[in-house]
């Protein structure tokens, strides 16, 4: 298992220190762990059997952009422990988080390459993308990261990036996948299915009396499709409880009932009876069923869900086996 340890925790620990030096670095900030970062992380990881040392993906948390433009920042895609579980069947060792500071993203490239990558890491081969840009207003490049390198023989490797349908493989065209609710195409990019998680709150419970009983999903921060009715695979975490069960997912507001517009996380999983509330709840979508409507009637939206469970059951049945 990829485990996940914070700049900060050096700071005293000696042991810690040694464990994470003369390895092979990347830096990024690996949102999704899509297939363009796993070719790039396959690559760390043979780049640290070859110089004997841990094989390192280096993030910064939050993302640089919530910090110098917090209007700006993307959405993200994965939570940092899901980036580790992600990563953990490529060989990476150690996730290393570094807060995103004002201070810590005002070095230059050369302080930020010295400090880091020399003085707290030794590192001995770094691997980053073409479009890899470091330090204080993005002034250091891949250029400037071979000399600085050069100068410490410190081994640099590019990695070709990944192309999907002519178009290189990104975090932010991922983000338009989901966000149109192309989530087949986002899964395919991404190399694995895109997954929300939060906690089961208590609802207005509508579902309960349909006979649909619904797992109302709270605290995610992590970006949501477009408003729909979704396939997905539920997994209670933490528990014991079957993991992987089909469920029917409603994202956006209940125009039926004449809600608020505001976005709710209902999920309705298929062959489960228990009670979920306060656990930690994980739905893997697959694909959308249909779009948020409004009927005229409950006895009709009840319809419409039995038509909707049994599209999700065949969807979920034909699946091939993945994470």
């Amino acid at each position: 298992m990829t485990s996940l340890i914070y700049l900060s925790d050096l700071a005293g620990d000696s042991d810690l220190q040694q464990t994470l030096q003369g390895g092979a670095v990347s830096i990024g900030n690996f949102d999704g762990v899509h297939l363009g970062h796993r070719a790039l992380l396959e690559r760390v990881r043979r780049q640290a059997d070859r110089v004997g040392g841990k094989a390192i993906a280096i993030v910064m948390d939050p993302h640089p952009a919530s910090v110098l433009r917090p209007h700006g920042a993307p959405p993200s895609l994965t939570a940092l422990p899901r980036r580790a579980e992600l990563m953990t069947d490529l060989g990476i060792d150690h996730l290393l988080v570094c807060e995103a500071t004002r201070e810590f993203l005002n070095q230059t490239a050369e302080a930020f390459f010295q400090r880091l990558i020399v003085e707290q890491l030794s590192a001995k081969a770094i691997i980053e993308g073409p479009n890899f840009f470091f330090g204080r207003d993005r002034a250091g490049n891949t250029t400037r990261l071979k000399e600085l390198a050069d100068e410490r023989q410190i081994d640099v490797e590019i990695v070709v990036p990944s192309v999907r349908d002519d178009r290189m493989v990104s975090s932010s065209r991922i983000r338009e996948a989901i966000a149109s609710g192309d989530l087949p195409l986002a899964n395919q990019m991404l190399g694995s299915r895109y997954r929300l998680t939060g906690s089961v709150a208590t609802g207005e419970q509508r579902g309960r009396t349909l006979g649909f009983p619904t797992a109302n999903l709270d605290g995610v921060q992590t970006l949501l499709p477009e408003h729909g009715v979704y396939a997905a695979l539920a997994s209670v975490e933490g528990s014991d409880e079957p993991t992987n069960q089909p469920a029917a997912v409603h994202i956006g507001p209940n125009p039926t009932f004449n809600d608020r517009q505001e976005t709710k996380i209902e999920a309705h999983l298929l062959d489960y009876e228990g009670d979920l509330y306060g656990k930690m709840l994980s739905l893997t979508l697959v694909s959308q069923v249909r779009g948020v409507q409004r009927f005229v009637d409950a006895s009709a939206l009840k319809q419409q869900l039995q038509i909707d469970l049994q599209t999700v059951r065949e969807t979920v049945s034909s699946l091939p086996s993945r994470p």
